[in-house]
């Protein structure tokens, strides 16, 4: 959640980024004035119960009718100071309702508008030029024996697939490439916990807008991660960390999960929009001052990953009306897929600033030894969806696809080929 001090010392700052988002902006008026009466009320209980405390000393050295006019006080304080301490706890509710609904200030220089109105920052790689008709990834797929959407239907329902044989092993090399990468740029591998509490799934801010995209398990008040952040954000949740371990970087290996709500009609053809997926994603633990550049620490990694597979990709700076909740400032990577004749989204990473710690409570101690919010980021390693590009972009005339040479030691082959029928 936002910071009330930012919020009481430049509330424009708020104002501008719900324009910015597309929100609507008369929200900070609604919190600054629910903001005053809550600090009043709290004032007026800690005046009463101060008065309060004075008095019940005071009978005891009290007699007759000094005692007796002290005691009808002390009755009175009584009724005034639980109204009092309910009157603040009320207030106190609602701000911290409000404040949960208000999404992440956006970081200055986001580009404002919708999803269409991203900026584009560079693209990198050159298009593959085909001398004969290039087959999509699902035609590919079966001409290999990787992948198998009509028994993904028939056994799970739309929008689940089987990887099988060279596709299994394609996944399991590129993740394993990805992990790998992350090692050696420091992150700490985890294979966290794809089933989560509420209280994670609400502090990453995942049951707001995005509600209706996530698998909640009823019977047991649990909730199917959409991404291993949500494990990864809550691990030190309740926790002060030593400020001289930051930034603490981890790297999740997980199964996702989402609903896809809302994608009625779309991409239903293949693995780009699909209920179940895996992926590996960095997640980074920071000082605030240092988030901007470590969340372009972050996109250079994923920038490497894309480089090692070979697929020709662009870096697009999102704009503040399609960003999550969360982040601040979000830039995609997205990679060339040949027969849509465009680029579709393959990594992502955020800077969450402390909107998701002051949620789930986590801190660090400065060098005055005085408790901070720490800033979270997160971005994709890599993850199935990137089958689709790394098939079309390496495909042959004969249906064959030449595996990335980064990628060959963990495929175990130089060549998927086509089986036989």
């Amino acid at each position: 959640m936002i910071d009330l001090r930012t919020l009481r010392e430049d509330p424009d700052r708020l104002r501008a980024s719900q324009r910015v988002r597309g929100e609507d902006d008369s929200v900070v008026e609604t919190l600054l004035s629910l903001d005053e009466r809550r600090r009043a009320a709290l004032n007026n209980f800690e005046s009463l119960r101060a008065e309060q405390k004075s008095i019940g000393k005071s009978v005891s050295r009290a007699s007759g009718d000094e005692r007796q006019a002290l005691l009808d006080r002390a009755k009175e304080l009584a009724a005034q100071v639980k109204a009092a301490e309910a009157e603040a706890a009320a207030l106190a509710s609602e701000l911290d309702e409000l404040l949960m609904t208000v999404p992440n200030i956006v970081e200055e220089g986001a580009p404002p508008g919708g999803e269409d109105d991203y900026v584009v920052l560079e693209e990198v790689g050159e298009k593959p030029v085909f001398d004969f008709e290039p087959r999509d990834h699902v035609e590919l797929g079966e001409l290999l024996g990787a992948i198998d959407t009509e028994r993904g239907a028939k056994v799970s329902g739309a929008r689940f697939f089987f990887l099988k044989g060279v596709g299994a092993r394609l996944q399991l090399g590129l993740l394993n490439l990805a992990m790998q990468q992350a090692i050696e740029a420091g992150f700490t591998p985890m294979i966290p916990p794809v089933l989560v509490k509420p209280e994670a799934m609400a502090g990453t801010g995942f049951l707001g807008a995005h509600a209706s995209e996530v698998y909640r398990l009823e019977a047991d008040d649990l909730y199917l991660v959409g991404t291993s952040e949500v494990p990864l954000a809550a691990y030190h949740s309740d926790e002060i960390l030593d400020g001289a371990s930051l930034p603490l970087r981890y790297a999740g290996w997980s199964s996702c999960f989402r609903r896809e709500a809302g994608s009625y009609g779309k991409d239903t053809r293949g693995i780009i929009r699909v209920h179940q997926f895996d992926k590996v994603e960095m997640f980074s633990y920071c000082r605030p001052e240092d988030a901007h550049e470590e969340h372009l620490r972050l996109l250079a990694w994923e920038k490497e990953m894309l480089e090692k597979v070979e697929i020709p990709y662009r870096v697009i700076d999102v704009a503040g009306g399609d960003l999550g909740s969360s982040a601040a400032r979000k830039y995609d990577c997205e990679g060339w897929v040949p027969t849509q004749g465009r680029y579709r989204e393959l990594t992502s990473t955020s800077n969450c600033t402390d909107f998701q710690a002051r949620r789930l409570k986590v801190r660090y101690r400065d060098e005055d030894g005085k408790p901070q919010h720490v800033a979270t980021l997160n971005g994709t390693l890599a993850t199935t969806r990137w089958i689709v590009a790394i098939l079309e972009n390496h495909q042959q005339a004969d249906g064959s696809v030449v595996v990335p040479k980064a990628l060959r030691p963990y495929v175990g082959l130089d060549v998927l080929e086509p089986v036989s029928r």
